[in-house]
């Protein structure tokens, strides 16, 4: 008999219900004989509408190098950053550059011939292959040592309902778009159970309290010090979660325009929920794979609380010789940076239960665009960011690669995550393997 199911049969003669048996199952008294002591998470951010090249890329190459402003919450971080200049996607077919953009991105594939049309280009239709998030994923679920309750979790902030290759990036297979969760209270619920009505709510935590306290009194002092965190976390956000209700009108608030000016200035608040929910999720060891979706291709959020009061898509469609658009441009880029930044500290700051180190020791971020530059439209030099030590790559380095595929580095990063890719996306840009350089 396995020690997974061993450690089932020891929780359930305990008498701990469904509900807490996949938290418990992560308890480092509890861990697997047989689990590798590393946890390797990998997760993708995606903010729009290219960047402001002279305000992002670093001069100079290797170790020694200096963050321009858009990069510079990354300062304290610096050792553990890695940037990427010179990587390309070189896909091309169907849709204009924001849909293919966004619809290859993570896929490295193109997009559908289909009906969703792009200004003057030729319609399009979804992603012809899956992301790279969703495969690594389900090669990490096939494997009982990896697979974690939900596998991957796909956060966004303000990204539109409307299901359209603009607005989509995350790909369970051809034709198969994921919708990411906006709702911190609709991804609460996803991780803890069901929320009630917002009149009546009550605590998630009642329904599995008795198990809690079942397993406080078999477990040793360090997973009673876990239990009591989590739990303390899970009361914190409820609380949260239910006074933000406080002003509806007693049911459900439907999902409202992005345009709309209150939900708008309401992105930070979004977005740090949800990095907290994603650093609470990796503890909980419910998946190792995330991402995180600002808006959209095309995304016209108003940043208000940096002083823009323009649509981000429309300021990045101005001329270069336009200092003010730039400038507002690079404060975009640098508030987007900080979520990046606050979400590696947060996870630097986390110890990793049951291992050694930080949950950032074994977990590498990756920001990224659908383009490089908004004004042009180019999949040249799109801005991938790599934050953590997840995938064993050199980090604390500034890279210019000579135009290569960006199928090349989404290989690099299967691999760095223990799955073996020989190809992904369209082979055609793949024939020379996965970056060399990069461990």
């Amino acid at each position: 008999m396995s020690w997974t199911r061993n450690r089932r049969d020891f929780l359930r003669d305990l008498g701990v219900g469904a509900a807490a048996i996949p938290f418990a199952m992560n308890l480092p008294g509890l861990a697997m004989a047989d689990e590798p002591a590393r946890k390797k998470r990998l997760v993708v951010i995606f903010s729009p509408n290219g960047v402001i090249p002279g305000a992002f890329w670093p001069d100079e190459t290797g170790s020694e190098f200096t963050l321009k402003e858009s990069l510079t919450p990354l300062e304290p971080l610096k050792d553990r950053t890695l940037i990427l200049h010179g990587v390309s996607d070189k896909v091309r077919g169907d849709g204009d550059g924001h849909m293919r953009g966004i619809g290859c991105l993570l896929t490295g594939i193109e997009l559908f011939p289909g009906n969703i049309q792009g200004g003057s280009d030729t319609p399009a239709g979804w992603s012809s292959g899956p992301s790279i998030d969703q495969e690594i994923k389900k090669f990490l679920q096939k494997n009982p040592a990896t697979r974690t309750r939900f596998g991957s979790l796909e956060f966004g902030v303000m990204v539109p309902n409307r299901a359209d290759t603009w607005t989509r990036m995350v790909y369970d297979g051809p034709n198969r778009p994921i919708a990411p969760i906006n709702s911190p209270q609709q991804m609460f619920a996803k991780l803890y159970g069901r929320l009630k009505d917002q009149e009546s709510l009550k605590s998630i935590l009642d329904d599995v309290q008795d198990d809690l306290k079942k397993l406080e009194s078999a477990v040793g002092v360090e997973d009673r010090r876990i239990l009591a965190e989590h739990a303390s976390f899970v009361r914190e956000m409820e609380r949260e979660l239910k006074a933000g209700a406080a002003a509806d009108v007693g049911h459900a608030v439907p999902e409202i325009d992005p345009s709309i000016k209150e939900e708008n200035d309401q992105i930070p608040q979004i977005s740090k929920t949800h990095i907290e929910l994603m650093v609470q999720s990796f503890v909980a060891d419910f998946a190792r794979v995330a991402t995180l979706q600002y808006t959209n291709s095309v995304g016209m959020a108003k940043m208000n609380w940096i002083g823009v009061s323009e649509g981000h898509h429309e300021l990045s469609h101005h001329p270069d010789n336009n200092l003010e658009t730039v400038e507002k441009l690079t404060k975009i880029n640098k508030w987007f940076c900080e979520q990046v930044a606050y979400l590696a500290q947060r996870l630097a700051d986390t110890p990793e239960p049951g291992g050694n180190g930080s949950l950032l020791d074994n977990t590498t971020i990756i920001w990224t665009n659908e383009l490089g530059k908004g004004n042009t439209h180019t999949m040249d030099n799109i801005p991938f960011v790599l934050v953590g030590n997840g995938l064993d790559f050199k980090m604390g380095q500034s890279l210019k690669l000579p135009r290569v595929a960006h199928n090349r580095l989404l290989m690099s990063i299967a691999q760095g995550m223990g799955h073996e890719l020989k190809t992904f996306g369209n082979p055609d840009f793949c024939g020379d393997g996965p970056l060399t350089g990069l461990s």
